[in-house]
């Protein structure tokens, strides 16, 4: 059994995203001890920025006139597509940055659609997969920012309905509830999401480990 981990926090010390995911990960790792676990973390080793452009012009060029430069972003676009064709389970670590994915997440997913055979390719098909996600503020029903997560949407759009994931959200607003004074107030919301969101990715993994 092969999992696919990915991180996305640019703060690898200090992430909500990981720590869900790694609720997640060890309910898989306790069921399946020998199991592999290929790793990606996109905050820690992020993918050179002129990549995707690189390889999608390769992919149009005749391969004799493609550049060296051409050649390894398409190599690294095939070797990315390859990852999550290869996987049995993933868990994606993703946080909400400026309403959205951060650049470097956009970069990567780019990136495995220059690798595919097609842009719509379905390279999860019926894979277990579960997003782990985290938003600093509350964007549900009825607060001021309603509608302000493009992050989410955009990830089950990608994972679901692109890649064909059978997924699994799980979710964490008010993360800076804690260390964010004009937040005060929230703060037992906060905790409330904090232990239902750990609850609930530890059933993740352990529906991932097939348990």
């Amino acid at each position: 059994m092969n999992l696919f981990r990915l991180d996305a926090s640019i703060l690898p010390g200090n992430s909500a995203s990981a720590q869900l995911a790694d609720a997640a990960e060890a309910e898989w790792t306790a069921a399946h001890p020998q199991g592999t676990v290929t790793r990606r973390h996109l905050g820690t080793d992020p993918l050179p920025a002129d990549a995707w452009a690189l390889a999608t012009t390769a992919s149009f060029t005749p391969e004799a006139d493609r550049s060296p430069e051409q050649r390894e972003a398409l190599a690294l676009a095939t070797a990315l597509a390859e990852e999550l064709r290869s996987a049995d389970t993933a868990i994606l670590a993703v946080p909400l940055y400026n309403y959205g994915v951060s650049q470097h997440f956009k970069t990567w997913a780019d990136l495995v659609i220059a690798g595919s055979d097609n842009p719509t390719e379905p390279l999860l098909k019926s894979t277990p997969t579960v997003l782990a996600t985290t938003l600093g503020g509350g964007y549900g029903p009825g607060t001021p920012r309603e509608g302000w997560d493009h992050s989410t949407p955009y990830l089950e759009r990608l994972l679901g309905d692109i890649w064909q994931a059978e997924l699994t959200v799980v979710k964490r607003e008010l993360t800076l509830a804690a260390t964010n004074p004009a937040m005060e107030s929230l703060r037992p919301l906060a905790e409330d999401h904090h232990t239902q969101a750990l609850t609930a990715a530890r059933e993740a993994g352990r529906a991932l480990a097939g348990i």
